[in-house]
């Protein structure tokens, strides 16, 4: 017996030196935690629980035998986070560069499963070199059996990835997967190929950081939602986006404790939008007042930025917010932004979390970029999220909601619940401006006083059909409502909802416009 403990003390050890104190220290020294100091940080004190921490691999070609290390690069297990249960792995960058082996991807498919059978979320701390060159096509086999597992757990338990050091090569399309990806500044990076393929096949000169470092995800390709500055705030942040989740597809958001009164208002909001219809303002300020103790957690900040989405709490209950931003591009919506909108909406309408929009758009974006691109197709996306979603919905115009853009945010038409305006809201076809170009082309080409006349036709325009009150009268809004009480009517309107049962038609899925 005492031999047997002495052996499991000593392979614990092992397991907890990971590849031994030089490579820990240096992994320090780049300014990265490791394997398990992560785990720490990730889970409530105590909580975590490891799982096959004596596992090694298999693989006997290229002195690979000699070099056994227990858990095989990559440390998974369970534990709580704010006291619910969470399912982790943790590449570990000091055990053969945290490749992917045939074994190290066998405990990651385990603990993903078993994060799918217990309904609770799993969590990816990604730090890998890539696929194990040693063991070829098993390591290969590895990744395609974690990919098998995210696409299948999409929808079913909430994933959330991040990114502590590279990520390269096919080990990329599983934070991709996933439903939010969290990036270091400085430390990680992702792309499929590496600067030197790239400048032997493209003659591009490019480095790592350019290449796929945390802010070109984060404000270029989009493929990351949040950039951050360190592991611990990269922790940190994964624990506070998982207090907004429900644990799995069939539970509800926990709900949060706020001394804010459901019944706040702000007389702020009475001025918020410029007399100007060409005047911006930012519609963050109209989402701070709005929401529990001004709190607003925003998703995919730096991309598509004409376009705000994000997780607040409204009444203690978990929302998420899609609002266009009049302060960027004047809040049209492009490509960009219709893709970033509708994986929102996706995501919230798969766990059950309510939609508020605030809607200020006066159209999508024109031209010919716009057009080539396809903004037909990539606008379809949110139009279509928004109409599949069955959860909640919630719909606030402050200002502007002109032509097929005022269909595709959450309008009356496409299932929304609660649709307000506010009293200085213009909906229509169009702006009052172009519409008086078209309707009245030829007078104003034929008259003396063309400005005036303009003028006084806009302003026609826009008592008679450019405001909320028509809209009002076909029942395509529920309310016009005074901007101070927009907070009680939301909250009021969740209220209603709180026991919503809605279905789209029997299928195996649906087929959005990719």
């Amino acid at each position: 017996m005492k031999e047997s403990l002495a052996k499991l003390a000593a392979l614990e050890r092992l397991a907890e030196l990971g590849g031994g104190e030089d490579r820990l220290k240096r992994q320090h020294a780049t300014g990265k935690l490791t394997a398990r100091e992560r785990m720490a940080q990730l889970f409530d004190p105590g909580t975590f629980e490891e799982l096959d921490k004596l596992v090694t691999h298999r693989c006997q070609d290229f002195g690979m035998q000699e070099q056994v290390t227990p858990g095989d690069g990559v440390v998974t297990g369970h534990g709580r986070v704010d006291g619910r249960q969470v399912y982790a792995f943790a590449q570990d960058f000091t055990v053969f560069g945290g490749s992917l082996s045939e074994t190290n991807a066998a405990k990651i498919c385990k603990v993903m499963d078993l994060a799918v059978r217990m309904g609770a979320p799993i969590v990816g701390l990604n730090d890998s070199g890539g696929a194990r060159i040693q063991e070829g096509v098993m390591s290969l086999g590895g990744y395609a059996d974690i990919f098998l597992r995210n696409t299948l757990a999409s929808g079913v338990v909430p994933q959330i990835s991040a990114i502590m050091g590279p990520c390269a090569g096919g080990a990329v399309y599983s934070p991709a997967i996933t439903d939010f990806n969290i990036m270091v500044k400085g430390t990680s990076y992702m792309f499929v190929t590496g600067p030197d393929v790239i400048k032997t096949v493209t003659h591009e000169d490019v480095t790592k950081e350019e290449l796929g470092g945390a802010m070109t995800h984060n404000e270029k390709s989009g493929v990351a939602h949040f950039a951050v500055e360190h592991d611990k705030e990269c922790l940190a942040l994964i624990r506070e986006l998982l207090g907004f989740l429900p644990s799995n597809n069939l539970d509800e958001a926990p709900r949060g404790v706020t001394t804010d009164p459901v019944d706040r208002e702000d007389a702020s909001l009475d001025t918020l939008v410029p007399e100007s219809p060409y005047q911006p303002y930012d519609m963050l300020d109209l989402i701070h007042t709005l929401v529990d103790d001004g709190y607003f957690l925003e998703v995919h900040r730096h991309y598509a930025q004409n376009i705000v989405v994000g997780f607040a709490r409204m009444g203690g209950r978990s929302v998420g917010i899609v609002a266009n931003q009049p302060a960027h591009l004047a809040g049209t919506l492009d490509i960009d932004a219709s893709v970033k909108g509708a994986r929102f909406v996706r995501f919230c309408d798969a766990f059950n979390i309510p939609l508020v929009t605030l809607e200020d758009v006066p159209g999508f974006l024109p031209g010919t970029v716009q057009e080539f691109g396809g903004i037909i197709r990539h606008g379809a996306k949110l139009l279509y999220a928004f109409a599949e979603a069955t959860v909640p919905k919630v719909t606030v115009i402050t200002r502007k909601a002109y032509g097929g853009a005022y269909c595709v945010m959450s309008s009356k038409h496409i299932r929304t619940d609660f649709n307000y305006a506010w009293p200085m809201a213009e909906i229509a076809v169009m702006g009052p401006e172009g519409a008086v170009n078209i309707l009245y082309k030829r007078d104003l080409e034929a008259a003396s006083d063309a400005p005036a006349r303009r003028a006084e036709k806009t302003a026609e325009f826009r008592d008679t059909f450019a405001n909320p009150f028509v809209t009002a009268s076909r029942g395509f809004i529920d309310e016009v409502i005074h901007p101070r009480k927009t907070r009680r009517k939301i909250i009021a309107a969740l209220d209603a909802c709180e026991n919503k049962r809605d279905r789209n038609p029997p299928k195996k899925h649906g087929n959005i416009p990719l």
